[in-house]
């Protein structure tokens, strides 16, 4: 039995994480050996905790890109970027709950703990925000270099003023110490590419010819146009309006088709006239040239890859439908994720969850949800009086993981019955149902006598990556303990109230 379960786990797996690691450090080590011994390295996306990557490319570890910069952390110190208008603002990342000048300070920790170099940190856009220079004070009070760039009149376009001594020349030059300095930031908007370009000025008056690359995880440029992992970049991005398309300038000087998204093709004619100012030459032909992504190249079964792909859509389609909902998003999202699945020939009843869900939902005249374990069966949760629904599906699938008869109780009602008192009589809710946060802590209470409940408790690990629908909203409470728990949630765009506060 052992022996199966084994080949259910590697048959889930469709990307290759060691080998990327190895090839991706390798393919920068070369590209920093093809200038002065000097790359700036553009992150896009994010540098660790990358869900979706993981999820649309199963094997893939959150944190491959640490990993990998790990590998070469005697080479590379990192830079972080952070835009004045957003500190002013007060700009939050919707991930994380936290402001972006929040998440320049966790980023800087986050790297500290991995052993990665954090050089500086530089504050982009900068027109005398009052924000800003406190933001500048309190790093600098912690022992953090700071470095100033400035609002350039008619960037990108007015490209005889950006590369002029008014222009990237007004800028503070970051001093910088090892061969590659990768460029990352909280949010998209921050500054990353102006600032390698800005760099790239300050070197070659300095007289080093350093270089410049993106790293962007997706779209995958040498996976096909409409592919469902490329299609589930767009979904993810649905909000901004970034769309995959052909690298036409790669088509035309190679003759191989690749993929990119528009963002990066509309600008690359900018680019490129930036490049020939500094250095009379480009040293790109293409979008495509600039990149360093080498995960296309570590898919092992793209069957997989593809299936978690399809989810990851309609996961996406029910996320646009919450954010209208709660007031996040407009219905363009929607509308054109709807598009997506259609080119991805899907359907909402493609993910068996919410058909299991709903009709749950429907039998019971109540909230319930249903999540699918790994060999295909589907478990269902109904609301009680003692527990919500997504708290009792939990126990409900941890029983069936554990080969624990359903009747049995693994957290005896007697345990529940105090816990629900302390909710309403001293804590003032008014819901006296448990969520799945506070059925983990009975359950592990209850683990110290029950061999049953103990059993439950070893049974955890196995619900990463399994897919959840709720046929109502989930409040965040349980939205971000499944999340911790590593399962992928979708809910129906219903409140299980009608009342008006959430």
């Amino acid at each position: 039995m052992k022996i199966d379960e084994e080949k259910t786990k590697e048959m889930k797996i469709g990307f290759d994480n060691e080998k990327y690691v190895t090839l991706q450090s390798q393919h920068i080590r070369e590209r920093i050996n093809q200038f002065d011994n000097k790359l700036y390295l553009e992150f896009g996306g994010k540098l660790f905790d990358d869900y979706h990557a993981s999820r649309v490319l199963p094997g893939f570890a959150p944190d491959s890109k640490l990993n990998m910069l790990s590998a070469l952390s005697d080479q590379a110190e990192i830079v972080i970027v952070i835009s004045a208008g957003d500190i002013e603002k007060n700009k939050i990342r919707g991930d994380l709950g936290i402001t972006y000048d929040e998440d320049v300070l966790r980023l800087i920790d986050v790297f500290r703990d991995r052993n990665l170099y954090v050089g500086s940190v530089v504050i982009t856009q900068y027109s005398g925000q009052y924000s800003a220079d406190m933001f500048r004070e309190k790093l600098m009070n912690a022992g953090i270099r700071v470095y100033t760039h400035y609002v350039i009149e008619g960037y990108p376009s007015n490209i005889p003023l950006i590369v002029s001594d008014e222009g990237f020349g007004r800028n503070d030059y970051i001093e910088t110490t090892r061969p590659l300095v990768v460029i990352t930031a909280p949010g998209p908007g921050s500054g990353k590419m102006a600032t390698c370009l800005s760099q790239l000025y300050h070197e070659h008056k300095r007289g080093i010819r350093a270089g410049y690359a993106k790293f962007e995880t997706f779209p995958v440029w040498n996976l096909p146009l409409r592919h469902p992992v490329n299609i589930a970049y767009e979904a993810a991005t649905a909000d901004i309006n970034d769309v995959n398309m052909i690298d036409p300038f790669h088509l035309e000087a190679y003759g191989i088709t690749t993929v990119n998204y528009n963002r990066d093709v509309e600008i690359f004619p900018v680019l490129n006239a930036i490049f020939e100012r500094i250095f009379k030459t480009s040293p790109y032909k293409s979008p495509t040239d600039m990149g360093v992504n080498m995960a296309g190249n570590c898919i092992i079964n793209d069957q997989i890859c593809q299936k978690a792909s399809r989810q990851e859509i309609i996961r996406r389609y029910y996320q646009a439908k919450a954010d209208v909902l709660t007031g996040r998003a407009d219905t363009s999202c929607i509308y054109k994720i709807e598009l997506l699945m259609k080119q991805a020939n899907i359907t909402e009843n493609d993910r068996l969850v919410t058909i299991y869900a709903n009709e749950r939902a429907k039998e019971t005249n109540a909230p319930a949800a249903a999540i699918e374990l790994l060999d295909g069966r589907i478990i269902t949760g109904k609301t009680s009086h003692l527990l919500g629904a997504s708290a009792s599906l939990l126990l409900n699938a941890l029983k069936e993981l554990g080969g624990i008869p359903h009747p049995k109780h693994v957290i005896s009602p007697e345990a529940i019955e105090p816990i629900q008192k302390l909710k309403t009589a001293y804590l003032g809710s008014h819901n006296p149902r448990l969520h799945t946060d506070e059925v983990l802590i009975a359950l592990s209470i209850s683990a110290v006598s029950s061999p049953d409940a103990r059993l439950a408790m070893e049974q955890l690990s196995k619900l990463k990556g399994l897919q959840l629908h709720s046929s109502v909203m989930l409040s965040q409470v349980d939205l971000k303990t499944l999340k911790r728990l590593g399962i992928q949630v979708t809910c129906e765009p219903r409140y299980e109230t009608k009342k008006l506060y959430h």
